[in-house]
């Protein structure tokens, strides 16, 4: 009832919502007021059950959100604000448009691609070893090699590294660049998905792009700005999540003594248990950047956890809070490593948006951790935590560089 009367007071301009950032840590509870940067008021859902409510109830979309009486969400423009990407559209369209890529991302067709991964893995920890001890394991392993997966499985074997992390930090921005350099930054990144394109209907291949291509063709309604949002998309979303879990999980792990290492390195059973843990409770983002959780908004009066939230409202479904509810999931990480989760987590989200990459950056990881601590079982970080440098202002948080020792 109280929050009830929050939502009428917030509409009627008194006491001002508290920011978005102040609520991210609370303990998990029922929806509450609070207000994202441009000031529109959005409604949190933080426990695991209404999270899930929110990602999976049709009558909260992300279409609404871009609709012509929306209320603004972002301060500056990122690549999550497109109204023509897949992660914008609702419904029969959106189910058409993942159908056109969803072929290449499902486990059987992940678990063909192991083999190759491996290779890279295995390739990669050899030059970290031949660059001696101590190296940035940044640079040399958990950036270098989800690039190489989405490089490989889209056809982009001559992509440049250094290109794509400049489009992909403003692609993800918050506070990190102003409107004007990521407005200039997407349209060269958009330059370069249409290059690709134009590059694949000339010489089609077995690439993803190619795979896009032809599924659009025999759809014949996605449109050209569609497909670019795409192929951009996915080159962007191929590789961060994994990149920033990679390197969040060798910071955590790092610290945690040698016990957990070292039963990584034992077998894949092991790694595999621990990825889904540290993909529930160790974050992507950072809750100084106004990380507001994945955004909904209502087309109609829903309730959620008891409360009635009214039509047209903007929600944050917070999967951090969601993913550490102590009504679901009641082990501490440190104890849990190793153990099933007791719910799905929500970190790749849910219903019709869930995740089209989850099993790749589930495999890479699960590789890229046991083959690590199997070549390299007394690995640790040869810096104070407090010395990391931290890759800021944007959606994701992971390390810029971090040095490591054997």
């Amino acid at each position: 009832m109280s929050t009830e009367n929050s939502a009428t007071g917030a509409g009627t301009g008194t006491a001002p919502l508290p920011p978005m950032h102040c609520l991210r840590h609370l303990e998990p509870g029922p929806p509450r007021l609070a207000a994202l940067p441009t000031g529109t008021p959005v409604w949190l859902v933080s426990r695991h059950a209404d999270v899930r409510q929110v990602l999976t109830d049709p009558r909260l979309g992300r279409a609404p959100l871009y609709a012509p009486d929306a209320p603004p969400l972002m301060v500056t423009p990122n690549i999550l604000d497109d109204p023509q990407s897949m992660l914008n559209i609702d419904g029969t369209e959106h189910q058409r448009l993942r159908r056109t890529v969803q072929r290449a991302f499902t486990p059987r067709a992940i678990a063909r691609w192991k083999p190759w991964v491996a290779s890279v893995v295995e390739s990669l920890i050899d030059e970290l070893i031949d660059r001696g001890s101590p190296a940035d394991v940044v640079g040399a392993y958990t950036r270098p090699l989800p690039v190489a997966v989405i490089s490989r499985l889209m056809g982009l074997d001559n992509l440049d590294s250094k290109r794509l992390a400049h489009w992909s930090d403003h692609a993800l921005s918050t506070t990190a660049y102003s409107a004007e350099a990521i407005g200039t930054a997407m349209t060269e990144f958009a330059a370069f998905g249409a290059e690709v394109i134009a590059d694949r209907r000339a010489d089609p291949g077995e690439d993803l792009v190619s795979s896009l291509l032809a599924a659009a063709a025999e759809d014949g309604s996605i449109t050209e700005g569609q497909l670019i949002a795409l192929v951009i998309g996915l080159v962007v979303a191929g590789h961060e999540t994994t990149m920033t879990s990679l390197g969040n999980a060798l910071v955590y792990l790092l610290q945690d003594g040698h016990e957990a290492w070292q039963r990584l390195a034992s077998d894949e059973t092991s790694a595999a248990a621990a990825t889904e843990q540290i993909l529930r409770a160790v974050p992507l983002g950072d809750a100084a950047e106004h990380m507001p959780g994945l955004l909904r908004r209502t087309v109609e009066d829903v309730e959620i956890g008891g409360v009635v939230i009214p039509a047209g409202s903007v929600v944050a479904a917070d999967t951090g809070s969601a993913n550490q509810d102590p009504e679901v999931f009641t082990g501490d990480l440190r104890t849990e490593l190793f153990s099933p989760l007791a719910a799905p987590m929500l970190t790749f989200g849910a219903g019709p948006h869930h995740c089209l990459g989850a099993w790749l950056a589930r495999m890479e990881l699960e590789l890229a951790l046991h083959r690590l601590a199997r070549r390299l079982p007394a690995l640790r970080m040869a810096d104070p935590v407090e010395d990391i440098d931290w890759r800021r202002g944007l959606l994701t948080r992971s390390p810029n560089a971090l040095r490591v020792a054997w």
